[in-house]
């Protein structure tokens, strides 16, 4: 049976676009007529003679298809094609330089024993450096706090008590033993429930996964492990990384519990916010980490595409899908990615480039871009966004006013949707797609089926085109050494997560209601580095990290 569908001469036709959703049909002849209706989705006409001509060929592709689906692909199984966001003849410096964090010995544990939750991870790493708490207080302190605030932030899929405590336990050994492995030594987080934990479900926030277990382990914990992070718990996201509903609830704004945290790194953002962990590990594809973190008031960095293996993690858009931290300050976030970042071996996506963390850049040496027609819009955040731009003045950097490339941007957005549902083309050929939790027209489900009717050539011809939105983004950083803009300014967030550019967004402000708001910085490829040390300097400029939910301070 063939489900929201038209009429049969679309069903049956919908295989020449990319392939359709049921085999009902497969005995049914495509018929010149049937290639007449169906060609209207498309916006292609063709003469009598061209859709007799192709009657026989359509079949075999038919055929094809089914032969294809049969295979049941996995979803971690990359298409062979790769995304580079590098423009032609664009050099990155691959000099190495050590990063050297030089973390304070003056940090002393709180009065107030609640106030640990908000520390950061650099005046964490501190007290456990110098033995002024174990790894495991500090482990079981978390815990704590998780099972006290979690069923009211709904935060959280699941609790990975035995194996933080065992990861604990190992540090604390090690560093007794004058082992210590680097500020992330000891340090607990959470990791959003897209990566896979061997001994763990991982159900990528959706029904139809929920009871899902994944032998292997994501590069993205190996290496936080290797780092010395324990990992306390797995992170809600919106089902198959869409908003902030998942098969359990909605995950809650810790700012706000009547409204949800956005998404969908909905956990990893709300939890970082409420101190139920450190920081915690988000992946984006067109907003994921900076939504959750605009939402939340936590410090998001989204690196360039290429930059953290994807490995092991469930995939959305192969050529889109970014691994970042969410943390609680900007610091915090350069030491994770330091963790993090770099091949291994695995995800052949990922450039072996060195991240430099200079955190002494002279900001009055650098061009500083602003989007000017964005900023000058009329938009909600434009008082506290404007103080943020005399903010970066008053600290002696020169702002440059730029425009984005004049090009589509939106209209390329389907390359996502084609990416996946092609990623999970089996769960709507089995009629899965059902078990979601959120069913509308603008939900996962209704999206999939719709992408089915994307035909091939439209697919490549939007990635060609976005190749020219790559060389004309280079134009434009050509200019500057990186640039400020409005968290949702204009077509920015969908234009840098096509072109794989980095991004660091940090709190600016509240509302009258005592929202957190939030501005973000973009830089070039691979410069990661850059960003995070200008914004590092106006984050400790300005205090607004520092401020937490009132109602998660107990």
């Amino acid at each position: 049976m063939i489900k929201r569908f038209g009429t049969l001469s679309l069903g049956l036709f919908l295989g020449f676009l990319l392939a359709f959703t049921s085999v009902h049909f497969l005995d049914d002849d495509i018929t010149p007529q049937v290639i007449s209706e169906a060609s209207k989705l498309i916006g292609v006409d063709f003469t009598p003679a061209e859709r007799d001509s192709m009657t026989a060929e359509l079949e075999t592709n038919r055929e094809s298809y089914q032969s294809i689906r049969d295979l049941e692909l996995d979803n971690g199984i990359p298409p062979a094609l790769s995304f580079n966001p590098i423009p032609p003849g664009k050099t990155i410096s691959k000099v190495e330089q050590p990063n050297s964090w030089n973390l304070s010995e003056d940090v002393n544990l709180p009065d107030q024993r609640s106030d640990l939750a908000f520390y950061t991870v650099e005046e964490l790493a501190s007290l456990i450096k110098q033995q002024k708490i174990s790894s495991v207080e500090l482990t079981k302190f978390f815990l704590d706090r998780i099972n006290q605030y979690n069923d009211t932030l709904e935060a959280i899929v699941t609790v990975t008590e035995e194996i933080a405590l065992k990861q604990a336990k190992k540090m604390d050994q090690e560093l007794a033993n004058g082992n210590y492995r680097g500020p992330l030594h000891g340090i607990p987080y959470g990791l959003k429930d897209l990566f896979a934990v061997e001994g763990y479900k991982t159900t990528w926030g959706a029904a139809p996964y929920k009871d899902q277990q994944i032998n292997e382990t994501a590069t993205v914990a190996k290496k936080l492990e290797e780092a010395g992070a324990v990992l306390i718990a797995k992170t809600t996201l919106g089902a198959l990384a869409y908003g902030d509903v998942w098969f359990g609830g909605t995950t809650k704004n810790p700012w706000n519990l009547e409204q949800g945290s956005s998404g969908s790194s909905a956990g990893s953002a709300a939890g970082t916010s409420a101190g139920l962990f450190p920081f915690a590990i988000g992946t984006e594809t067109w907003g994921s980490i900076i939504s959750p973190s605009n939402r939340t008031g936590t410090t998001g960095l989204r690196p360039t595409f290429g930059r953290v293996s994807r490995h092991g993690a469930m995939a959305l858009s192969w050529s889109m899908d970014k691994v970042g931290p969410i943390t609680r300050s900007v610091k915090d976030a350069a030491l994770v990615f330091e963790a993090i970042h770099g091949p291994d071996g695995k995800d052949q996506s990922v450039v072996n480039l060195p991240f430099i963390y200079k955190s002494d850049v002279d900001i009055t040496d650098l061009k500083i871009g602003y989007l000017k027609p964005a900023f000058k819009s009329d938009y909600d955040n434009r008082h506290r966004d404007s103080l943020t731009l005399a903010k970066l003045e008053e600290l002696g950097a020169k702002l440059v006013s730029i425009e984005l490339p004049d090009y589509p941007v939106s209209d390329l957005s389907f390359i996502l949707t084609a990416e996946g549902a092609a990623a999970f083309d089996q769960l709507t050929l089995n009629n899965r797609d059902d078990e979601m939790v959120r069913q509308g027209k603008s939900a996962w489900p209704n999206l999939f089926r719709s992408a089915r009717f994307i035909p091939a050539v439209e697919y490549i011809q939007a990635n060609r085109a976005r190749q020219v939105l790559i060389q004309k983004m280079d134009s434009v950083m050509q200019q500057v050494d990186m640039y400020v803009s409005p968290t949702y300014g204009g077509n920015n967030l969908l234009l840098t997560n096509l072109t794989g550019h980095p991004s660091v967004i940090v709190p600016n402000g509240f509302t009258d209601e005592g929202q957190p708001t939030s501005i973000t910085f973009i830089g070039d490829l691979f410069d990661e580095g850059l960003i995070l040390d200008v914004t590092n300097q106006y984050q400790q400029a300005t205090d607004f990290h520092t401020k937490h939910p009132d109602m998660f301070m107990q």
